[in-house]
């Protein structure tokens, strides 16, 4: 008898540069654990970090910002991203980069706004009249078709819904039926009606044809408990750029001149300030009422020494405004010039004003053992194999030049070690990949010398 070991079947993602990062590593005392959560170091501004997160749960950072400077290389988009991870995916996270503002087709204020707005959640809670259960019968009764012809028309359908409590049978409208066809729903399916406006949701199929096949493509759910005619609160959360979105489109007819006007219109449609007002009037008629609850989420901007002068002064506008998210900037500029003036100086590049409301972490270049730490954590990730002798070497160049040249280092000395008849990297597979590739001083260096060689 022959046995074979099935290979694991979980799905392989994709590594980037973050993939290793689960959270910020601080234990329940908020206190940072030297290395937890795929972030190594940089303590105080993991603990600052922490500060933050609880601030952002307790709804009490809203409207308010936050700015990570430090050098290259020290790690401010990995705590940015740690603390999204911390706040769950329930809370939105809206990453961008400041040089997404400058379009050709919309104001960069509006880009702006449109990300501010992302960063927006709101989580709309509603009591809806449920029939929930797994269909025990499914049965299309046909009349003759009123306007005459020779086909026939459903005139209604009768359903069988089974709960654990009871079963129940219900004659269902012909639209319904439609519905019930666009889900593909038959018998054994778990389902759920809603009673006032018909929409039709499959949820699976039910438990107990599980062992039916071996192999099954079907998500299997529970039979639906209590009876089948329920009271659901159902909890949805959007952002309010989807309520923009949703409300900016002409909800037009379908006659040619509406699908014509679709077509030609371009591509990204800016969404008026008067629009904008209007949907926050409901949204706060909304918290009024108790029916939905605002979830202020994070918007992250890299690099925003790259947002010009009058950016930054809508920024101020921004932050001050009633429905305003946690925003976080991120720059790894020392004193350089405000963009879009000609003669200001401001450390960041972000005017004085804009400084002045900012909570500032600072990030610290690593040390050589962190860095070692580091290295270990990616190869680790990349499912890369390298003798301690060879993370020793590779943290040593990293000390040298940049810890992100050290990573990227990895691969190509992994595909020297295999053209080498070896499985793990050693010490001299990094020194002949390191004499193969330049890193960004050493090509510096190398420039200086032979500037005369070069192009001016």
């Amino acid at each position: 008898m022959k046995i074979e070991e099935v290979k694991s079947t979980a799905k392989t993602q994709r590594i980037s540069a973050h993939s290793h990062i689960k959270g910020l590593g601080l234990d329940e005392n908020g206190v940072p654990i030297q290395m937890a959560a795929g972030l190594v170091g940089q303590e105080s501004a993991r603990e600052a970090a922490g500060i933050v997160v609880d601030m952002i749960r307790s709804k009490k950072m809203a409207g308010r910002a936050l700015l990570l400077a430090g050098p290259p290389g020290t790690g401010k988009t990995a705590i940015a991203l740690a603390i999204a991870q911390e706040l769950g995916n329930k809370v939105p996270f809206c990453p961008m980069v400041g040089s997404e503002v400058y379009s050709t087709e919309i104001k960069k204020t509006e880009v702006l706004m449109e990300n501010f707005r992302r960063a927006i959640g709101l989580r709309i809670r509603e009591t809806k009249e449920v029939y929930e259960g797994e269909v025990t019968e499914l049965t299309p009764v046909e009349t003759e078709n009123p306007a005459g012809g020779y086909g026939k028309t459903v005139s209604h359908v009768i359903i069988g819904l089974k709960t654990a409590k009871g079963t129940k049978q219900l004659k269902l409208d012909p639209t319904i039926y439609e519905s019930l066809q666009k889900e593909k729903v038959e018998v054994g399916d778990v389902i759920y009606i809603e009673a006032n406006s018909g929409a039709v949701k499959r949820q699976g199929r039910s438990d107990t044809y599980a062992t039916e096949f071996d192999l099954e493509a079907e998500e299997y759910v529970p039979l639906p408990k209590g009876d089948v005619h329920k009271k659901k609160e159902v909890v949805q959360d959007v952002t309010l750029h989807d309520l923009d979105c949703a409300n900016a489109r002409p909800q037009g007819g379908h006659d040619i001149m509406s699908m014509m006007g679709q077509l030609m219109k371009p591509k990204k449609t800016e969404i008026t300030d008067k629009l904008r007002k209007e949907i926050n009037k409901v949204v706060n008629k909304y918290i009024d009422q108790g029916i939905a609850e605002l979830v202020p989420g994070v918007l992250f901007i890299d690099e925003v020494h790259m947002l010009d002068i009058e950016t930054f002064t809508y920024l101020h506008r921004a932050l001050e405004s009633a429905i305003a998210p946690i925003v976080i900037f991120a720059t790894n500029r020392g004193r350089c010039q405000i963009r879009g003036t000609e003669d200001i100086i401001s450390p960041h590049g972000i005017p004085l004003d804009l400084l002045d409301r900012l909570l500032i972490i600072r990030t610290l270049p690593y040390n050589k053992a962190e860095l070692l730490q580091i290295l270990k954590l990616r190869a680790t990730t990349e499912g890369i194999a390298i003798d301690d002798d060879g993370l020793t070497a590779l943290a040593e160049i990293g000390a040298n030049s940049t810890l992100r040249y050290a990573v990227q280092l990895l691969t190509p000395a992994m595909l020297t070690a295999r053209a080498d008849g070896s499985t793990r990297i050693a010490p001299a597979h990094i020194t002949a990949v390191h004499t193969l590739f330049l890193d960004a001083k050493s090509s510096a260096k190398i420039l200086t010398q032979h500037s005369d060689k070069y192009m001016k």
